[in-house]
């Protein structure tokens, strides 16, 4: 079994490394440190770390005074917070001056557990790529969440990055992984139907073509970790040659992943498409690994709807 490893936690080792190289780097937090992992950081650079308290809309301002410095601020809390509390200062402050911030977004998602509906933030993605200009990354494993980090850092502009509590499988250790920007990845290739995931059920996804290929079906499965700027060479390309396409994501159906896919498809080559994902309802309280097969975002489940998707 592949190690698992919390993107949370990728994220705050990626900030440590990062931030050895850079001194314009600094994080800011809004009083969950030891949550959002930024905890890490502090202890390596207590002077480049400032905790702003349970201000997140505060925090959001002075990350983008910051940035009017020269500073390259990471703006560090839950995405219920991130993008739901602090919307308007995102919008206004970071994202219509086009300033050089980067949102650290922890917590994401149904798999939260235990915190329940008011924590499981399922809508957050939809609300960032809304806002003009905003790069919106969904990394998918501890790989890919450090060098999200990195890419983040050096993308000129504002950034929000989505990281999860729950540890995940590392898929993308291999010699000739890339990252890029704006660019998916097709981790396995197929001909029947095109699976297009982000973030969490990635791996899960991979287990359920293995599954699907048993049953004589074989699945092309592609990592999309930039949500926005979306790939659409590589959706139209995959869709255009499977002919059907299944999106899966941590995320409500509405505004995520599946929204940007269909935006896509529907414009420039119509494909039947079916969404997998939160379907518009709120999250509950409950074990992370029990509320992902719950919300059908298991492996199981993955692979039963793909498998009687027409």
């Amino acid at each position: 079994m592949a190690d698992k490893i919390a993107t949370r936690d990728s994220y705050g080792n990626a900030l440590v490394e990062l931030g050895k190289a850079h001194d314009d780097l600094v994080v800011l937090d809004a009083d969950l440190a030891a949550a959002t992992k930024t905890g890490t950081f502090k202890k390596e650079f207590p002077e480049r770390h400032i905790d702003c308290g349970i201000a997140e809309c505060n925090m959001m301002g002075i990350a983008a005074g910051l940035a009017t410095t020269g500073k390259v601020p990471f703006a560090s809390t839950f995405a219920m917070f991130a993008a739901g509390r602090a919307f308007e200062q995102v919008r206004n402050s970071i994202g219509y001056p086009q300033l050089n911030v980067k949102i650290g977004a922890t917590h994401a998602g149904i798999s939260v557990g235990e915190d329940g509906a008011t924590h499981q933030c399922n809508e957050d993605v939809a609300l960032m790529r809304t806002i003009p200009g905003m790069t919106v990354i969904v990394p998918s494993d501890d790989v890919e969440a450090k060098a999200a980090v990195k890419a983040a850092y050096e993308h000129q502009g504002p950034c929000y990055l989505r990281f999860g509590r729950l540890a995940v499988p590392v898929i993308n250790d291999k010699p000739d992984y890339k990252f890029e920007l704006g660019k998916g990845v097709v981790l396995r290739e197929g001909k029947d139907v095109t699976i297009i995931a982000s973030g969490l059920p990635v791996s899960n996804c991979l287990e359920a073509a293995e599954k699907l290929a048993a049953d004589g079906i074989d699945a092309e499965v592609i990592n999309i970790h930039t949500i926005k700027p979306l790939d659409e060479e590589l959706v139209l390309a995959s869709a255009k040659k499977t002919g059907k396409v299944v999106t899966v994501e941590e995320h409500s159906v509405i505004g995520g992943l599946g929204s940007a896919v269909c935006d896509c498809l529907s414009e420039k080559a119509p494909t039947k498409v079916l969404k997998i994902g939160v379907n518009d309802v709120f999250g509950e309280s409950g074990p992370a690994v029990e509320l992902v097969a719950k919300y059908g975002l298991d492996t199981e489940s993955i692979y039963q709807k793909v498998k009687s998707f027409n």
